[in-house]
């Protein structure tokens, strides 16, 4: 998948100038692409969820490039499915890794327990 970066994904704290590609829109990228990934295999009234996420950001990007994310399933089992995902900017130095973890819920159940606050 790839993603032009836009202000919106970009860090603020750093002064006025210098915008770069943030941790959380990294992360967001990630979670998208492996959601992708799962939604032809999901039967109906079934999605998934995010359940974890282990990335290391290792090197600037500045806004207004493109970003490759890619993933690849390490595991599956069950429900649970355990991906490896990485980014690169244009200029082809990786700047994201790590592992991002889904499992398979029945929505209408989820949704329910979301809202009387089970656990």
């Amino acid at each position: 998948m790839v993603i032009k970066t836009t202000p919106e994904m970009g860090i603020t704290h750093l002064g006025p100038g210098l915008s770069f590609y943030s941790t959380p829109s990294m992360v967001q990228h990630f979670e998208q692409l492996c959601l992708r990934l799962l939604q032809p295999y999901l039967d109906e009234g079934e999605g998934t969820v995010g359940v974890r996420v282990e990335v290391k950001h290792l090197a600037p990007t500045p806004i207004g490039q493109k970003v490759r994310v890619r993933a690849k399933l390490q595991e599956g089992e069950g429900r649970r499915y355990l991906f490896w995902v990485e980014a690169h900017n244009e200029a082809g130095v990786k700047i994201g890794e790590g592992v991002h973890e889904r499992r398979v819920i029945d929505v209408a159940r989820f949704a329910a327990r979301a809202t009387t606050g089970e656990a």
